[in-house]
């Protein structure tokens, strides 16, 4: 084992959109970071960024691979409601090259990346966090590797091997496990399919509790679904899901497939020096599996309270990013998760589900509440409108 005395301020352990993010921020605050990651895994993923994600955390339009203006939704009798952005987009971004784009923005202002594989982390008698990892050789073989830190981040996906060493019960989270393939972007009028458009599938055969997509990334495609019944098989109904498109003769590029927390963990650090971000503190929005925004306001939240913490070594600023965190976004969360507990039930509530998009109020506040990332109080009496809609189709007293 390589045997190091140096102690940083800060190890990062995952290198995806969250920790990325928080190593940035806090090397541009001056703190000595290292920013762990394994090579070589891309997290399957839609790909999809608000604008307000593009604004907030400066992502330059060269990252962008599409812009979309429309979602078209289907219901399991492939009834298709298409709900248009008026006047915006959702950008799009390939995540093996979004990634790496993070890390290297975080690197030029001063992380150091290292490559390897987080196993476990242990303290010595000042109470400084020493970090194991396996690092890779040229040749092949694995060496074992520590580095030192007064902090850690764990920012190491939804089965965080940081948050299980110190939160036993993190493993037992439910998950959606998520599977997509990566295809060529199908020629004009080969398959049904627009580059500006991504098409979200509400049908029990695709997902018995989730749903499929179709994304566009530019020169290729996202073609995935999810779901917690361990039985279902996310690859048929991939396969499935091609077929029905006509996306099935379309070059294969990559395979992917990973778990995605359903909803934040209540407890996101250690009462010492650890803190998690992103997957790992189960910060995906449920109904949506939307991740990507919230992963990099996890990462900037928890560099805040890790920069708190190193400056004033009150291990209580660390309970601030998940408080801020859910001050700000937790009652979108509970209002997705209840609508992912009734609409995605079974087919029958999906078919209303999707029929209640065609509405324009809905519509409205949809793409309000994506692309600001809140809540929109400004409207009042659409609200009281979609209330009574959704009362309609939940007691059965609407047409479908």
């Amino acid at each position: 084992m390589s045997e190091n005395s140096e102690v940083y301020d800060v190890v990062v352990v995952g290198g995806g959109p969250s920790g990325a993010t928080a190593a940035c921020d806090l090397a541009r605050a001056g703190k000595r970071v290292v920013l762990l990651d394994r090579a070589g895994r891309i997290k399957p993923c839609g790909g999809a960024i608000p604008p307000r994600a593009i604004r907030d955390f400066a992502i330059p339009d060269s990252m962008l691979v599409a812009k979309i203006n429309a979602a078209r939704m289907v219901s399991p009798t492939d009834v298709e409601v298409d709900m248009p952005i008026d006047g915006g987009f959702v950008g799009m971004v390939d995540r093996e090259h979004f990634d790496e784009w993070l890390r290297q923005r975080a690197a030029n202002v001063g992380a150091e990346r290292r490559t390897g594989l987080f196993r476990r982390f242990t303290r010595d008698e000042s109470g400084v966090n020493i970090v194991h990892y396996e690092e890779r050789l040229p040749d092949g073989t694995m060496q074992d590797q520590t580095v030192r830190a007064r902090a850690i981040i764990g920012a190491d996906g939804a089965v965080s091997a940081v948050a299980r060493q110190f939160l036993p019960d993190a493993d037992r989270v439910p998950f959606v496990f998520a599977y997509h393939e990566i295809i060529k972007a199908p020629q004009p009028g080969q398959a049904a399919y627009e580059s500006r458009r991504c098409d979200v599938y509400y049908q029990g055969k695709v997902s018995p509790d989730f749903y499929g997509w179709v994304f566009p990334h530019g020169d290729t495609v996202s073609v995935g679904t999810g779901s917690m019944h361990k039985g279902f098989s996310l690859r048929d109904s991939v396969a499935e899901l091609r077929k029905q498109t006509g996306l099935d003769e379309v070059e294969t590029i990559r395979k992917e497939g990973a778990p995605i927390p359903l909803h934040p963990l209540p407890r996101w650090d250690d009462g010492h020096s650890v803190l998690l971000a992103g997957d790992a503190a189960g910060v995906v929005a449920p109904a949506s599996g939307e991740g990507i925004y919230y992963a990099l306001v996890g990462g900037r939240l928890a560099a805040e309270a890790v920069g708190e913490f190193l400056d004033t070594a009150d291990a209580k600023a660390l309970k601030l990013a998940r408080k801020r965190f859910m001050r700000a976004n937790g009652s979108v969360f509970r209002i997705l998760g209840l609508m992912q507990w009734y609409w995605y039930a079974n087919d029958k509530r999906r078919e209303q589900f999707v029929s209640i998009c065609r509405d324009q109020d809905v519509q409205k506040l949809t793409w309000d509440a994506y692309m600001n990332k809140k809540l929109v109080r400004a409207k009042p009496i659409a609200h009281v409108r979609i209330f009574f809609k959704n009362l309609a189709h939940m007691t059965g007293l609407a047409s479908v």
